[in-house]
């Protein structure tokens, strides 16, 4: 079972990942997870992504969609530099780990 701080990184990146695709709400990006594997709770995925909003990686903006009000978010340049980093530094991490 993966444990909780692994969790919080895979929820970071993975919305880092999706805020550069296009706008994320968070319903949305807990839903994706969920279809991958990941049991994720909106009390950690909300927490994530006020914290990428207060370290300046995302920005968020209220839109009407089909009627209701959501919160959504997309990656700053700040973001997207962070998000590109933490993909080399990864790609690196899986090719030593998976060369076995």
């Amino acid at each position: 079972m993966i444990d909780r701080e692994f969790l919080r990184g895979f929820t970071k990146l993975y919305a880092l990942w999706r805020g550069s695709k296009r706008d994320a709400y968070g319903m949305a990006i807990l839903k994706e997870m969920r279809e991958v594997g990941f049991e994720l709770s909106p009390g950690t995925l909300y927490p994530t992504l006020e914290r990428l909003q207060r370290e300046g990686d995302i920005t968020w903006r209220k839109q009407v969609v089909a009627g209701r009000i959501r919160k959504t978010y997309r990656l700053t340049p700040r973001g997207k530099k962070e998000l590109e980093e933490v993909k080399q530094r990864l790609r690196t991490i899986v090719r030593l780990v998976f060369a076995e």
